[in-house]
């Protein structure tokens, strides 16, 4: 493999495994008192539910009253999409296992993690550590020593892989751990897999010669209440040219293996620990590698199942001669087939039992990773060696591009084959014959899937790298809007009962993982979302992007077959749309409720938000009725959006920038103030609805304000600004940093040229997370003055529509200096915008 694939690169997570980070804030927040009294009937409407759902034992969808805080220790995560993932702190934890369907558990498990052990030529143990530095419990394994020089070893995460190099010169080794997971783009194989790759560089740097030990540890089930409740076992295996443990055992019920394997090779011996106790003090398998170097094949009690607790694990013995390096290669598979949800009776099967089918895939898992692996890299590598190679993209959005992509994998995702009887509904045209059906959840927090107007910034992230999962997502939508559903809720805002569905409307949400979701769809209960300005117009505008963006793609080209399918939704959800003018001039009009994704924030009349995506999405609806020759709906669709431009434009524009909406609350700058616009700039249009002059004039102001006058310009862009006044604070969420809408703002002004606006927009905000407060991994929704909210959220995907105006600049620019020479002169105009 070439050096440079394997290589610790340049740009990532970096620290130290001693680092702490220099702020630690709480998500715990109280809002003034004027924004109290707004929201104190939809508290005491979800105090209620809050204590219905206690007395009926059932979880709350959004829990308010146990809000996470962050843990600041998290590095890469591992798993592929929609299998699972189990967190890695960056200090060798193992930790925030995402096993159970849509759930996530914090425990640390002791008994999970590497152990090296160093021999000198006599035989003679120098040097024994845990490969970890995080503070232990003194009641598990505590015979396990931590001896590691913390402030020697260095971590570097770069999702999806990560590298932990220990210095151990001392006694004359020097140890990198690789760690890779089969996430890449245009792969939907072998990035569904449920595994990761450990491969160890043992670099001999002293003059003798050293026998090194590299032991893994891993114990049943999360570290949690149940893993006591089921039988469990282990095995043995040699499958093909790998070697270890199987670990048997159950997660809420659903049966689950866990592999450990290594590589065999004629240099390296294989030893193994079949049991155990992860309670007990450790001290069995610890001497056993301290005295001799590897497990004495430690057996199972007399009896074949235990239950509770046990724990098992690998060792891989290798002698390195001075000035050598030795690679043992190890992996861990956790094969769960087959999930079912809190309340539903379907079992579903994970994508990748299509491949590997549903019994007995582990070994066939662990073989194709150890024979696959260094494609996986390669591949990898080729993905993000451009963005890392372009020297004119800052280093801190090099590593912040790819570690938030790991909510497409860690974000309580799931991703099912279709069962026989569904498959035989839909047609073999359908994307979900062959991709399957995805979920990601809208935050770690807020446990519902393909949150919609969220998902609206974060599809960027599928639709440029796996568009066939965002294409399976939208026709997952596409029926869900014509379905309906009658059951009667209390809605938490305003008390107003409202069915759970509304025909011929774009659902918020497909449902909660502890009810039955793509059955029971819109778990959200805060607000009747059929009400909603946003989401039928955030449908109609990502099936435009989704067929332009992806119109040159080899495996992802969505076609005109896709409008076609697409289209009847995209006009029924558009007609309801028309019942929100209430004035008749064809903009429609917010209800003076927070109806849209702020669903804190109330917007009054035409809004600059609501009202700039509807106009957009009619524009794209005159695009897709070409694009299928549908004249009379093309016309119909060009007057109408004649007449709303106007009256945006007579109603909204202030001379510098769209009021908020036409309340007595209108001059609040709002950040997002240019979503519809920037959606357009990424489906390849210009100013076809947006004059030039007044994006110009809004980015400029929207910077000066929101940005700059905000913490310096060192937290991103808080939602709403008044000028000469300050931070809008009469909404909780207006005086809210949101890391997904500064992501799209910066994107926007890149498609503007405005280049060093965009970087000084997010790159505080990067700065915040990443060197200050210690989010990376767990990006939260929003950001406050030393608070945050939501942690581990969807919409920071949006960063990927960056990286889509950054690529559309440079061809713009590469386009441009192929024109003749009497262009040059605009051409070295767009030279100076873009540096």
């Amino acid at each position: 493999m070439e050096e440079n694939v394997i290589a610790v690169p340049k740009y990532g997570l970096k620290v130290n495994l001693n680092h702490k980070y220099p702020e630690n804030w709480p998500q715990a927040y109280l809002p003034r008192w004027k924004q109290i009294w707004v929201l104190l009937p939809l508290f005491l409407r979800y105090v209620f539910d809050y204590i219905k759902s206690i007395i009926f034992r059932q979880s709350i969808v959004i829990d308010l009253l146990k809000l996470v805080r962050c843990k600041q220790i998290y590095g890469v995560p591992i798993g592929g999409i929609g299998a699972g993932t189990i967190g890695r702190g960056y200090r060798g934890e193992f930790c925030r296992f995402q096993l159970k369907p849509g759930n996530c558990d914090y425990s640390i498990v002791e008994a999970n993690g590497f152990i090296v052990t160093i021999k000198d030529t006599s035989d003679v143990t120098i040097f024994q550590s845990t490969l970890s530095t995080y503070k232990r419990s003194k009641k598990l394994l505590h015979t396990w020593e931590q001896r590691l020089d913390a402030s020697k070893c260095r971590y570097t995460g770069l999702y999806p892989r990560s590298w932990t190099e220990y210095d151990l010169s001392d006694y004359g080794i020097k140890l990198v751990c690789r760690q890779v997971s089969p996430v890449i783009p245009h792969n939907y194989k072998d990035s569904s897999l449920p595994c990761a790759m450990f491969i160890w560089s043992i670099h001999n740097i002293g003059n003798e010669e050293r026998n090194v030990t590299i032991a893994f540890t891993f114990k049943n089930g999360m570290s949690n209440k149940t893993d006591k409740k089921s039988p469990c076992s282990t095995q043995s295996f040699s499958y093909l040219d790998s070697s270890g443990v199987m670990l048997y055992n159950s997660i809420e019920k659903m049966p689950c293996t866990y592999a450990l394997a290594a590589k065999m090779k004629d240099n390296m011996s294989i030893s193994k620990c079949l049991y155990f106790d992860p309670n007990s003090d450790g001290s069995e398998p610890w001497n056993q590698l301290y005295n001799k170097g590897n497990f004495e094949n430690l057996t199972k009690t007399e009896i074949d199942q235990v239950y509770g607790d046990i724990a098992c694990g690998i060792a891989v013995q290798v002698k390195v001669s001075p000035g050598n390096i030795e690679e043992p290669e190890m992996c861990l598979v956790w094969d769960m087939p087959i999930v079912n949800f809190t309340l539903g009776d379907t079992k579903f099967s994970k994508f990748y039992t299509k491949y590997f089918g549903t019994e007995k895939a582990a070994l066939k898992i662990v073989n194709h990773a150890l024979k696959n692996y260094k494609e996986w890299e390669s591949a990898i590598y080729k993905w993000q060696e451009p963005v890392l190679n372009d020297i004119k993209l800052p280093g801190f959005y090099k590593a912040a591009l790819f570690n938030e992509t790991y909510f497409v994998a860690d974000g309580g995702t799931v991703w099912f084959t279709l069962g026989e009887e569904e498959s035989e509904k839909l047609p073999v045209t359908d994307p979900r014959q062959k991709y399957g059906r995805f979920g990601y959840l809208e935050s770690h927090e807020y446990r519902m899937y393909n949150t919609y107007d969220v998902h609206f910034y974060a599809s960027f992230a599928l639709t440029m790298n796996w568009p066939n999962l965002q294409k399976s997502l939208q026709y997952d939508f596409k029926d869900c809007i014509f379905s309906q559903n009658h059951e009667r809720r209390c809605m938490w805002f305003d008390g107003k009962v409202a069915d759970r569905k509304v025909k011929n409307t774009v659902p918020h949400d497909v449902g909660d993982p502890n009810e039955d979701p793509f059955l029971l769809i819109n778990a959200y209960p805060a607000h009747d979302v059929s009400d909603w300005k946003d989401l039928n117009s955030k449908f109609v505008l990502q099936v435009l992007r989704d067929y332009k963006l992806t119109e040159h793609f080899e495996d992802g080209s969505f076609g005109k077959q896709y409008l076609e399918d697409m289209y009847e939704a995209c006009h029924a959800v558009m007609q309801r749309s028309m019942h929100f003018d209430t004035d008749h001039d064809c903009l429609i009009e917010n209800s003076g409720a927070p109806d849209q994704t702020y669903d804190a924030w109330i917007m009054t009349g035409s809004s600059a938000y609501c009202g700039g995506l509807w106009i957009a999405s009619l524009y794209a609806m005159v695009v897709i009725a070409r694009e299928l020759n549908k004249n009379k709906d093309e016309s119909m669709y060009a007057a109408i959006l004649e007449k709303a431009k106007s009256a945006f434009e007579n109603k909204l524009w202030n001379g510098k920038y769209y009021n908020f909406d036409c309340s007595e609350l209108a001059s609040s700058i709002m950040a997002d103030q240019l979503c519809g616009h920037w959606y357009l700039r990424a489906c390849g249009f210009d100013y076809e609805v947006f004059p030039k002059n007044n994006v110009e004039h809004a980015l400029n102001t929207i910077f000066e304000n929101n940005v700059m006058k905000y913490q310096n310009g060192t937290s991103g862009a808080i939602n709403g600004y008044i000028h000469n006044k300050g931070v809008d604070i009469t909404a909780l969420q207006s005086e809210e940093v949101w890391t997904g809408v500064t992501y799209s703002l910066a994107s926007c002004m890149i498609f503007e040229n405005l280049n060093s606006f965009a970087w000084k927009t997010i790159g505080g905000m990067v700065d915040l997370l990443t060197n200050r407060i210690g989010l990376t991994f767990e990006t939260p929704e929003a950001l406050g003055v030393r608070h945050y909210r939501s942690v581990g959220y969807m919409r920071p995907l949006s960063i990927w529509a960056v990286q889509l105006a950054w690529e559309y600049q440079k061809d713009s620019i590469a386009h441009k200096a192929s024109f003749p020479i009497e262009d040059i002169e605009e051409f070295k105009n767009d030279i100076e915008k873009s540096a």
